[in-house]
C-alpha cells in the first residue's frame, strides 16, 4: 500500500508517465495481502486482546515502512521481498503440520473458496497452497522492483 500510495503521489508531482503498472501492482499486492489475513482471522477467531496487537503491530510496522520507503525505496522492496521468502517457508511448514494431522484440516473460510475459486469443499491445506503461491509471486515481484 505505500510503495503504491507514493509512487502514485511522485508520479503526480513529476507529471510522470508509465508508473500505472506498477502502482497498481502495489495496490493489488496489499489487497491479496489483506485477503489472508482475512482469512485467517475467520480461522483462527482472535480475541479482543489479540486484536489489538494486530492493530499495534500494524501501526508500528506502517510507519516504519513509510519512513524506510521514502529513504530508499530499493531496499523496502528488498525486505518486503525476504519476509515474503519466509512466509513461504512458514507457509510450507504449516502446510507440513496439517498433512502429519497436527494441525486439523479444517473447512476453508467460504472468502478464500470464493477468492482463489477453490471448490466448495476446500480444506485448509488448499486454501494455505494458495497463499504459499501468493507469497512466492509477491517475493518474486519485491525483488523485481528491487532493481538490485
Amino acid at each position: 500500500m505505500i510503495g503504491g500510495m507514493l509512487t502514485h503521489l511522485r508520479s503526480l508531482r513529476k507529471m510522470e508517465r508509465g508508473n500505472g503498472t506498477m502502482i497498481q501492482e502495489l495496490l493489488d499486492e496489499a489487497v491479496n495481502e489483506r485477503k489472508h489475513l482475512m482469512f485467517f482471522i475467520e480461522i483462527a477467531q482472535p480475541n479482543r486482546f489479540e486484536r489489538v496487537m494486530i492493530t499495534i503491530a500494524q501501526l508500528v510496522f506502517w510507519h516504519f515502512y513509510l519512513v524506510m520507503y521514502l529513504i530508499s525505496p530499493s531496499t523496502s522492496h528488498k525486505m518486503i521481498a525476504y519476509f515474503e521468502e519466509e512466509a513461504v517457508r512458514s507457509y510450507t511448514e504449516y502446510l507440513d503440520l496439517i498433512e502429519s494431522g497436527e494441525i486439523e484440516n479444517v473447512p476453508a473460510p467460504q472468502l478464500a473458496i470464493d477468492y482463489y475459486s477453490m471448490s466448495p469443499d476446500a480444506r485448509l491445506s488448499d486454501m494455505v497452497k494458495c497463499v504459499r503461491a501468493d507469497e512466492q509471486h509477491h517475493s518474486e515481484a519485491n525483488h523485481r522492483m528491487a532493481g538490485f
